[in-house]
């Protein structure tokens, strides 16, 4: 049997579809889960774990569930690897545009200067054997926003491969992961929709056939803020505090966690074309396309026998 779900939540809609003997049981085990790792997780909502070590910053470490400490640790690592644009302690500057939310706003030069100071990952101090984090400086903030989608997709279908399901598929407003064949397609395989960054969020530039994989694109048409004739969007560079300023228009990874997907758009995001696509191709694991605003799309070799461009 199968059954499909869509819910809100964290900021997004989340389409759930699972094949399995007990599938309604399945869809509200996973909506449980999503609920806890939303409360664990978010930077958004006063009560989550991880507000808790904000809220602890230059003053205590704090002790946290193992997943909180792993998800960090990782994001940590990745923040300090160059060439790259994930930095997960860019808690101040996020909150301080707030783009995507009702009371976004461009901050004076002063206030992403200070919020850039506060956004040092070396200063996030880890302890493995106590599963602690203690954030050293006094108004740092983690910002878990460019990992937590895919850790979260992971973890839930790491539970329904151990319940045994045929098959599923979990799409957090675009962060996708399949597993199994697909019971709507004679041929099992998944067809996911690529974006075209110029339009409307459904309307797709081209469509990737796969299995078994996680598809996660970042883009510069979510989420912005208009000020007069200026558009912000929200993916910030973190060495001068604005918006990033790229060729790019999106960039999407396949691979088989969906964690590595967001940290690979997320640490290639804005850097210059050539060598983001020179990096995917040397990396083991990950396959890439890549638009640019001028509308040329370039993709991997991994990927192309995958890929149908729609006209």
């Amino acid at each position: 049997m199968q059954l499909s779900h869509s819910i809100k939540m964290m900021g997004t809609i989340i389409d759930i579809l699972i094949e399995s003997d007990t599938p309604e049981k399945h869809i509200n085990d996973v909506c449980h889960l999503l609920t806890i790792y939303k409360n664990r997780f978010s930077a958004n909502d006063a009560d989550s774990e991880l507000m808790v070590i904000n809220n602890s910053s230059g003053i205590d470490p704090v002790s946290v569930h193992p997943d909180l400490f792993e998800l960090t640790q990782l994001g940590k690592t990745h923040s300090l690897t160059h060439p790259g644009n994930l930095n997960i302690a860019i808690g101040p500057l996020v909150q301080s545009w707030r783009i995507g939310f009702f009371d976004a706003n461009v901050p004076n030069p002063k206030k992403i200067q200070n919020a850039l100071a506060l956004s040092n990952p070396n200063n996030i101090i880890l302890n493995p054997d106590k599963k602690s984090i203690f954030l050293s400086q006094k108004g740092m903030k983690i910002d878990l926003g460019a990992l937590a989608k895919g850790y979260i997709a992971d973890k839930v279908m790491d539970y329904l491969k151990s319940e045994k399901v045929t098959s599923a598929m979990i799409n957090l407003g675009g962060n996708v992961l399949v597993y199994g064949d697909n019971p709507k397609q004679e041929n099992g395989i998944w067809r996911i929709g690529i974006q075209n960054p110029k339009t409307t969020r459904g309307n797709n530039i081209g469509i990737l056939s796969l299995k078994n994989k996680s598809v996660v694109t970042s883009g510069i048409y979510e989420r912005h803020l208009r000020i007069g004739h200026k558009d912000y969007h929200h993916i910030f560079d973190r060495k001068t505090g604005y918006p990033i300023e790229t060729d790019m228009a999106s960039l999407t990874i396949v691979s088989d966690l969906s964690v590595d997907c967001e940290i690979w758009t997320t640490k290639l995001f804005g850097l210059p074309i050539i060598q983001a696509l020179t990096t995917i191709q040397n990396t083991p694991n990950i396959e890439g396309i890549l638009i640019t605003k001028d509308n040329r799309l370039a993709i991997t070799s991994g990927l192309k026998s995958h890929f149908q461009m729609l006209r």
